[in-house]
C-alpha cells in the first residue's frame, strides 16, 4: 500500500512531494511587462500604436464589462454544483427589462429591473434542476430559448404605441444615459503622453488613460462585484458552506447545510449578475432593447469563467481577453492586422520555452503557427472583416483548448443532488 502511495505521488529532491508550480505575483508583473513591451516594439517598428491606445482600452473594458458579468454569475451558480448555461436567456431578460424600466422611470431603476429579470430567470432554473431534478444542460437550453422568444413577443405587442419615442418593430425606445467618470487633469495629462508615441511609456500612458476618461459607473460596480464575491465566497462562512455545495453536497448536509438553500441562493444570484449584464448592453452600449443583442456574450462569459479555473481573478482575466478581441472588430482593422505579427512573436517566444523545457512537438507546432501568422501579415494588407468579427469565438476555443490540462471544477458540478441520497 506505501509503494503504491509512493509510487502515486512523485517526490521532489528533499524527499517532499512534488507541487505544481504557480504564478508568483513577480512572475506575473514579469509577465505583463513583457506583454507591454512587446506591443510596444511593435508598435514602433509597424507605426501602428492603436493596440494600446485609450480608445481601445475603453472599448475592450465596455465589451468586458458583459462577459465578466455573466462570467461571474456562471462562477456563483458552478461553485454551489449547478452548471447554468443558460446566462444567454437571462441576459436576455436583463436586456428587455432594463431598457423597458429605464424608459419607464429611469436607468438607475433600470439596472435594478435588468438584475431582476435575469435573478427570475435564474429562478426558474434553480426550481427546474434543483427542486425538480432536471438535468441541468436540458434546463438551460430550455431558458435560452424560452426567454428570448417571450422578450420578441412582447417586444412586438408592446412597444408599437411608443413608435413617437423611437421604438420599432424589434427595439425598444431609447432610455436616458447613466453617467461616466473622468479623471480632470489626470486624463489630459495621460493623453498628451500617449500623444508623444514614447517607447513604453505612451504604451502605459495609452492603458492608464483608457480606465480614468469617460469610464461608464457600471464598470466600476462590475469590477466591485467581481472583488466582493472573491471575499464573500472565499473568505467568509457563508461562502464556505456554498462551495461546499458544489464540492460534496452529501458531506456538507451532514454537517447541517441546508444544500437546497445555498443552491437557490448561488443561481438566483447567478440569474441577477447576467441581467445585470444584459442591462448594460441595453442601458449603456446601446440605450435600447434589440432582439439578438446578446449576441452570444453569455455562452463568452461562461468560457471566462471556464479560462479562468472558477476563481474570480482568472475570470476577471479571461473577459479582458475576449474583451480585448471583441472590441478590435468595432475598430480601426488596421489594429487587427498589426495584431497578427504581435501574435507570431508571441507563438516564435513560447516555441523557444518549449524547446528549454524538451518538447519538441509543441515546438514546432508553435514556430509553424509563428510562421503562418507572420507570412500572412507580410503578403496581406488587412484582415478579411468576417475573419474580424469571428475573432472573439475563435480565440474563445483556442483559449480553452489550451487551458483544458490546468482546469478543476467542482467536483459535484453539474450532479443532480436529492436530500438525504447519502444516507
Amino acid at each position: 500500500m506505501s509503494t503504491a502511495t509512493a509510487a502515486a505521488k512523485p517526490k521532489a529532491p528533499g524527499g517532499t512531494p512534488a507541487k505544481k508550480a504557480k504564478l508568483s505575483t513577480p512572475v506575473v508583473l514579469l509577465l505583463i511587462a513583457g506583454v507591454l513591451t512587446l506591443f510596444s516594439v511593435v508598435g514602433m517598428l509597424t507605426g501602428n500604436h492603436g493596440l494600446t491606445s485609450s480608445g481601445q482600452v475603453a472599448a475592450a473594458l465596455g465589451s468586458a464589462v458583459p462577459i465578466a458579468l455573466a462570467g461571474l454569475g456562471g462562477l456563483w451558480s458552478e461553485r454551489a454544483g449547478v452548471v447554468n448555461i443558460g446566462l444567454e436567456g437571462m441576459m436576455v431578460a436583463g436586456t428587455f427589462c432594463g431598457a423597458w424600466a429605464g424608459f419607464l422611470v429611469n436607468p438607475w431603476v433600470g439596472l435594478l429591473a435588468g438584475m431582476a429579470g435575469g435573478a427570475l430567470g435564474g429562478l426558474l432554473h434553480a426550481v427546474v434542476t434543483v427542486t425538480f431534478g432536471v438535468d441541468h444542460i436540458v434546463s438551460g437550453v430550455g431558458i435560452n430559448l424560452l426567454i428570448p422568444g417571450i422578450c420578441a413577443y412582447i417586444n412586438k405587442i408592446y412597444y408599437t404605441d411608443y413608435v413617437a419615442d423611437g421604438a420599432g418593430a424589434n427595439q425598444s425606445p431609447p432610455a436616458n444615459s447613466l453617467p461616466n467618470i473622468t479623471v480632470p487633469g489626470l486624463s489630459h495629462w495621460l493623453d498628451t503622453v500617449e500623444s508623444h508615441h514614447w517607447f513604453l511609456v505612451s504604451d502605459v500612458a495609452g492603458i492608464l488613460g483608457g480606465v480614468v476618461t469617460n469610464l461608464s459607473v457600471v464598470i466600476l460596480i462590475a469590477a466591485a462585484l467581481v472583488v466582493a464575491s472573491y471575499f464573500l465566497l472565499w473568505r467568509t462562512v457563508f461562502g464556505l458552506r456554498l462551495r461546499s455545495c458544489g464540492e460534496n453536497p452529501t458531506a456538507a448536509e451532514s454537517l447541517g447545510v441546508n444544500v437546497y438553500k445555498y443552491k437557490y441562493i448561488a443561481v438566483i444570484v447567478s440569474g441577477a449578475f447576467a441581467g445585470l449584464a444584459g442591462s448594460y448592453l441595453s442601458l449603456v452600449a446601446a440605450h435600447f432593447y434589440k432582439d439578438g443583442q446578446t449576441q452570444g456574450r453569455g455562452y463568452i462569459g461562461l468560457a471566462a469563467m471556464i479560462f479562468g479555473n472558477w476563481l474570480p481573478g482568472g475570470l476577471a482575466a479571461g473577459a479582458g481577453l475576449f474583451g480585448f478581441t471583441d472590441s478590435l472588430q468595432l475598430r480601426d482593422a488596421d489594429s487587427v492586422h498589426v495584431l497578427l505579427i504581435v501574435v507570431a512573436v508571441a507563438m516564435a517566444l513560447m516555441a523557444l520555452w518549449q524547446l528549454y523545457r524538451r518538447k519538441v512537438t509543441g515546438a514546432i507546432v508553435s514556430f509553424v503557427v509563428a510562421g503562418g501568422l507572420a507570412a500572412w501579415y507580410a503578403t496581406t494588407d488587412s484582415v478579411p472583416r468576417p475573419l474580424i468579427v469571428a475573432t472573439p469565438y475563435v480565440i474563445t476555443l483556442v483559449v480553452l483548448a489550451l487551458a483544458s490540462q490546468r482546469l478543476r471544477p467542482p467536483k459535484a458540478d453539474g450532479q443532480i443532488y436529492r436530500k438525504g441520497q447519502g444516507k
